[in-house]
This record gives C-alpha cells, sequence and structure tokens, in this order.
C-alpha cells in the first residue's frame, strides 16, 4: 500500500515524498484513514513505528480542506510530556505541512515567555505544547482554547507517570466539549484505559502490536558486569567496537553527570541531557549529537520520549529502569522505523529483579553474554599509587605505637590537648609562636647569681632600655633563646645601658634613651 491510496492530497504527498518515505507503515496503515473520518480513536503502538505521521498527516488534510473561519482561532491542539517530543512533533508538523497554508507553533517551559506571547498571538492552526506550560498561558490570558477542533493526547502513558493527569484535566475543562479526540500510547495500563474510558466517545481501537512489546529488529543482549566497572566496560565496548553514536541511559540526573565525566576523561566525547539542564543545554547537545559531533549522549527517561534519531545504531541500559515499561520506551530510540538497531542492557547482581520484570512484561527472555575480562569477580584496573609527597611524609615518620614513646623523647606539657607529640616536632604553645623548631622548649631554670653582675629584679626594664608603644597589640614577643633553653646574658634584664651587647641583641623596635636618676 502507498500514501496515495490513503487519500492524501498532492500537497502532502509531495511532502511525504521529499522527506524520504514511500511506504506507510502499520500504525500510518489504519491510524490514518480512522483520523480522517473524524471519530475519535485509541491507539497503541511501540515508539518508533511512525505514528506521529500517523495523526499529523490526516489533521492537516483535515485542516486544509475545511473552510477558513472568519475569524484565526487554534484549531488543533497536541499535548506531549517532554519538551523534546513537543519540538519533535512541531517540526513534523512544519515538514509534512509546508505546501499547505498552514501555521502551528510550540510552547513549553524553560524557554523565554514573552516570544511564546507573541506567537499565540497570531492565533496559529496547530499548537503543540506541555501541559505545565500550557497552564501558564492560560493563567496569563495569552492563549484562546475556546476553537480547538481536534485534541490529541501523545505519549499518554508517560503523561501519567510524570504526574501530569491532573494538569490534563484542567486543560480539558477549557476545550469545547464537541471536538475530535486522538489517544496515542506505547504501553497501556489500567489508568490509560480509565483515562481513555472519560476521554473518548465510541473511539476507533488500533493495535498494531501486542501491548508492552518492544520491535523485533532490536536486537537485545545483556551484559552481566560488577556495578563498580560499568563505566570501563561502556568505554571498552565503544572503544574497541568503534561505535560513533550511542545513546545511553542512567537512573537519575547525577549519574547521567558522573558518567559523561568519566567518559570525557578517557577521551570519548559525552554530553548530558536531563531534566536540571537548561533547554539551550538539551537543544544543543541534542544536535550535537544527531549531526555526529558528539560520540555518547548520556540521558535520563525523561528523554526517553522525543528523541528522533534517524539510523541510531546502538542504545545502552546502563541502568535498568526500576519501571519495566521504560525499557520498551528507552529501545524504542533505535531500530524506528522498521530499521535495525542494537540495545544493550548492564545489569549487576542487585538488579536482577529488575531484569526480570522487563522479560515478563516483554514476554521475551533476553540472551546474557558476559565480556571478557568482566566477569563477575573479575579484578579491574590496579588502583592509583600514593602521591611522591605522601611517601615521603610518611618516610619521615615512623609509625610508633600509641602506648609507648620513642626512645630518648620526652613529652613536653600540653595544656588542652591530649594528642601524641611528634617525635621530630616540638610542642608549639597556642598563643605564641615557636621560633627554634630543632629543640624542645627547656623548662625554666633556678637562676644563678652572676659573681659580676648584681641581681636584678626581673621587674624592671633594662637600664635605658624602652619599648615602643605598640596600638592593638597586647602579646609580649618570645624572648630569644639558645640552644640550652637559657636567655642570652646580653638580653637578661639589668643589664648596663653602656654594655654594647645589650645595644646589639636589643629586640626589633626598641631604642636605647638616657636613665634619669632621682627627681
Amino acid at each position: 500500500m502507498s500514501f496515495a491510496s490513503l487519500g492524501l492530497s498532492d500537497a502532502l504527498l509531495r511532502a511525504v515524498a521529499d522527506a524520504g518515505y514511500e511506504q506507510p507503515t502499520p500504525i500510518q496503515t489504519q491510524a490514518i484513514p480512522a483520523v480522517l473520518a473524524g471519530g475519535d480513536l485509541l491507539a497503541g503502538a511501540q515508539t518508533g513505528t511512525g505514528k506521529t505521521a500517523g495523526f499529523v498527516l490526516p489533521i492537516l488534510q483535515r485542516l486544509s480542506s475545511a473552510p477558513a473561519a472568519s475569524r484565526r482561532a487554534i484549531r488543533v491542539l497536541v499535548l506531549t510530556p517532554t519538551r523534546e517530543l513537543a519540538a519533535q512533533v512541531e517540526e513534523s508538523v512544519r515538514v509534512y505541512g509546508k505546501y499547505l497554508n498552514l501555521t502551528s507553533t510550540v510552547v513549553f517551559g524553560g524557554v523565554g515567555f514573552a516570544p511564546q506571547v507573541e506567537a499565540l498571538a497570531r492565533a496559529p492552526d496547530i499548537l503543540v505544547a506541555t501541559p505545565g506550560r500550557l497552564l501558564d498561558h492560560h493563567r496569563s490570558g495569552t492563549v484562546d482554547l475556546s476553537g480547538v477542533q481536534t485534541l490529541v493526547l501523545d505519549e499518554a502513558d508517560r503523561m501519567l507517570d510524570m504526574g501530569f493527569i491532573p494538569d490534563i484535566r484542567r486543560i480539558l475543562s477549557l476545550l469545547p466539549k464537541k471536538r475530535q479526540n486522538l489517544l496515542f500510547s506505547a504501553t497501556f495500563s489500567n489508568e490509560i484505559r480509565e483515562l481513555a474510558a472519560g476521554l473518548l466517545h465510541a473511539p476507533a481501537q488500533i493495535q498494531v502490536t501486542p501491548p508492552n512489546s518492544t520491535v523485533d529488529t532490536i536486537r537485545q543482549t545483556v551484559h552481566p558486569v560488577d556495578p563498580g566497572r560499568k563505566p570501563e566496560l561502556l568505554a571498552h565496548l565503544v572503544t574497541q567496537n568503534q561505535w560513533y553514536q550511542v545513546l545511553v541511559f542512567t537512573r537519575t540526573k547525577h549519574g547521567a553527570n558522573r558518567l559523561s565525566e568519566q567518559l570525557c576523561k578517557k577521551g570519548i566525547a559525552a554530553l548530558a541531557i536531563h531534566g536540571n539542564k537548561s533547554q539551550g543545554a538539551r537543544t544543543r547537545a541534542l544536535a550535537e549529537f544527531k549531526s555526529g559531533k558528539l560520540q555518547v549522549l548520556v540521558a535520563t527517561d525523561l528523554a526517553a520520549r522525543g528523541l528522533d534519531i534517524e539510523q541510531l545504531p546502538h542504545v545502552v541500559n546502563f541502568d535498568l529502569p526500576n519501571v519495566p515499561e521504560d525499557y520498551v520506551h528507552r529501545i524504542g530510540r533505535t531500530g524506528r522505523a522498521g530499521a535495525s538497531g542494537e540495545a544493550i542492557s548492564f545489569v549487576s547482581p542487585g538488579e536482577m529483579d529488575y531484569l526480570r520484570d522487563i522479560e515478563r512484561l516483554t514476554r521475551r527472555s533476553i540472551p546474557r553474554v558476559v565480556v571478557a575480562g568482566f566477569e563477575a569477580g573479575a579484578r579491574g584496573p590496579a588502583p592509583e599509587t600514593a602521591s611522591p609527597a605522601a611517601n615521603r611524609v610518611r618516610a619521615t615518620r615512623p609509625h610508633v605505637s600509641p602506648s609507648r614513646k620513642p626512645a630518648g623523647a620526652t613529652r613536653p606539657h600540653a595544656p588542652h590537648s591530649r594528642k601524641q607529640a611528634d617525635a621530630t616536632r616540638p610542642h608549639a604553645p597556642h598563643a605564641r609562636k615557636q621560633t627554634d623548631v630543632t629543640h624542645r622548649r627547656a623548662p625554666p631554670a633556678r637562676k644563678q647569681p652572676d659573681a659580676t653582675r648584681p641581681h636584678v629584679s626581673p621587674s624592671r626594664k633594662p637600664a635605658g632600655a624602652t619599648r615602643p608603644h605598640a596600638p592593638h597589640s597586647r602579646k609580649q614577643a618570645a624572648p630569644m633563646r639558645t640552644a640550652s633553653g637559657k636567655t642570652p646574658v646580653s638580653l637578661r634584664r639589668g643589664a648596663p645601658a653602656g654594655d654594647p651587647l645589650v645595644r646589639s641583641n636589643l629586640p626589633p623596635g626598641w631604642t636605647m634613651a638616657p636613665v634619669r636618676r632621682g627627681r
């Protein structure tokens, strides 16, 4: 069957041919006639089967053939869970509708509000939006949804996982009661069926593949590996197999950042993309990855929807998702539109329960392949040795048992501290600096009377010496001491003013002044 047999206009057929598509996919073959009929639709299709074109092409056909309204208004609203998917859908609208006189715009968070207000003021025919930003515009009075004729919920199961269902219900209350409703989902849970029951009216149902199944053209493999060696295994596979374009999924944002940094250190060009990244950074990383400048793109499950990369050869589950349905969406980034692809999962012993849940959901046993050198319990690369500086420190400080002191070492008095003093380093008091680091401070010795010099009271200053005024400081400079711990004779208080040794050994800032005797 060809696209021409589906009842599409010549303008749409030209656009489809320009995009390189010749034969419709199974979901397109069934969805396009159903949408053209004007009724509601509940469609289940795997990620990457071409469902976007399955609703965009018939919507463009209906809008182009409908009579123009007297007042411009938004006639089609497409809701998506992520920014990347919203941008992808709006791009498909522009690609397929380039020969039609129709307009479209996209609004999502993370970017400027004012440009979106200007675009909405022109009342485009098709609006693609994320629920949160659309409600922001409604509260600001910058969007009018009273003229919507068709509502599309794309990736409805992901909206449910992300908690958007309350926002969707608020948006539904803003729309006209009479409209066409289209719901697309890759997986179906009880919650999705309840949402469809309250939203759709006698819908046509399409299920081109068994629910929660994976594409047969994707070769799936499990590599058992210890959790600490996953980065090493990934770098090994990328380097040895010369992978040029790899999409890697991690469970957390921090894990995505850390893995991209580890790969860059190994010479592999990698960037991370997740919800904490700005929209500009996410867009640049995705553009570099699509163009081939970026070898590895590390993403969280947020990016599992909306990453449409043609001929993506490899998807790696660095961490298995704890929700088995997310596995289907992850590996659906490869093997799109009938192309072949490879999905590899690193599974540690602690993730075996997740693997069993995935196999139970997909009804498929995934083969296990152990990579040589990465067997369970195999040692990785030798740990880094200590730096030379650390070795030198250990060489000069031999180990001494805490209960024994080195031979010949005495422990000085250390107030307010019970730590063992180093045998090679003297104790430094809290309030003054040690001036001689090669000798211990000797305990105060009893002064012996000098046979040639009279005894002078310690309270008196050397005769003729005055100390300059030192504001903002009341600390006494530590006296100079010899190796024996005694103060030099020339600095003892009470020495004659004319003593040359006194004059030459005065502390910095001290001067000699005449002594006034008596009154």
